[in-house]
């Protein structure tokens, strides 16, 4: 019996067990082993194959967005309209066979924008070049998942099923539970709240599936067996994904209002041209950068270069992208905006700034 195969028995297993109290450390085994094997099915075959042309682009600019979604749903045009790549659109599938990069300019920030081939129901286990499309989005600082507004929610609940599948988890939080492997003493289980989901026997059970016998846990929030095992394995990624429904100039305006109302979602047509300034601002909100100023003694702030950094950057921070060699030179700063007292404050390395601030640094 094959991974595949024994995968899809899994899920069938889940599919047909009742969710009750009786049954939860049966169900908690299942998923353990389920995903075992979906990590083994993500490990590239031992047999040196005949490789194929390579699909990751080099990293540039100062954050990265990948557009994901199914064929023909407007990620080429959309590439085309907010850079300028031009990027091969056309009114059949799988026009974009490889990965298309392009470079959206917004307040002073170059944001790498990658145009993926359309994924297709499967990808995850290697269908239609799924798993190179899903490998590039890892890497990604936030998802942009392109839907068509005509198909209704189906797209929406398989795209995110084939992201889920290979460890990609879309607007969470990582699960507070820390967890540490010994070499000895048998298990240590410990909770800083009453635990619905989840019991010390379950853990263990969990814990043997991955051969773990010597481990401490500590679980700082009611989580569930699925968001344990995400700690164990240890190479889930969590980001910030925004759902882009297209081609809304073909629905009805009450069917555009309820999907603009949906938590993370944004509604624009390519072809009409409509909403894309609000959806770069929502893509500024979630990337979470900053224009930072620099500024000479004596002289006017330099307002056409800004430094572009992440939210919650400190002064230190700053040094280290001006020159690496600044911060043991550094004395004091000042700095004028938003996030001082008063302007000019004079602060030291752990001030975090924030967004359009000016910063003078003074040497020793």
């Amino acid at each position: 019996m094959g991974i595949l195969e024994k995968i899809a028995e899994i899920e069938r297993e889940i599919s047909r067990t009742q969710k009750n109290k009786a049954t939860e450390y049966h169900l908690g085994l299942l998923k353990a082993k389920l995903a075992k094997y979906r990590a083994q099915l993500l490990e590239p075959s031992k047999s040196a194959g005949a490789k194929g042309e390579g699909f990751d682009v080099m990293k540039s600019g100062d954050a990265r967005v990948a557009l994901i979604g199914f064929p023909s749903v407007g990620k080429s045009t959309f590439l085309s309209l907010m850079t300028s790549t031009e990027s091969e659109a056309a009114s059949y599938e799988f026009t974009t066979l490889t990965c298309i990069p392009g470079v959206i300019e917004y307040k002073g920030a170059n944001i790498q924008l990658l145009d993926l081939p359309g994924i297709i129901e499967g990808a995850a286990q290697g269908k239609g070049r799924g798993r190179q499309v899903i490998a590039v989005a890892r890497t990604a600082d936030v998802v942009i998942m392109m839907l068509d507004a005509t198909k209704g929610e189906v797209q929406r609940e398989l795209l995110e099923k084939e992201l889920e599948s290979v460890g990609i988890r879309l607007n969470r939080c990582k699960p507070n539970i820390y967890f540490k492997p010994k070499k000895g003493g048998g298990l240590s289980f410990n909770s800083t709240l009453p635990l619905t989901y989840c019991s010390e026997k379950l853990v263990q059970l969990i814990l043997h599936e991955y051969k773990i016998f010597n481990a401490e846990v500590l679980f700082r929030e009611d989580c569930t067996p699925d968001e344990f095992i995400d700690v164990i394995v240890g190479n889930r990624v969590y980001m910030p994904c925004l759902y882009v429904y297209n081609k809304v100039d073909q629905i009805s305006i009450e069917e555009v209002d309820r999907l603009a109302r949906r938590p993370n979602s944004v509604v624009i047509s390519c072809g009409m041209k409509l909403n894309l300034d609000y959806l770069l601002e929502q893509l500024w909100e979630y990337l979470a950068l900053i224009c930072l100023y620099t500024k000479k003694r004596g002289e006017r702030p330099d307002f056409g270069d800004p430094i572009i950094m992440r939210r919650g950057a400190s002064v230190e921070h700053v040094c280290h992208r001006i020159h690496r060699t600044l911060a043991s030179q550094f004395k004091y700063a000042l700095v004028w905006g938003t996030s001082t007292k008063y302007s000019p404050q004079r602060v030291g390395l752990t001030h975090v700034m924030e967004h359009e601030d000016v910063i003078q640094i003074v040497k020793k």
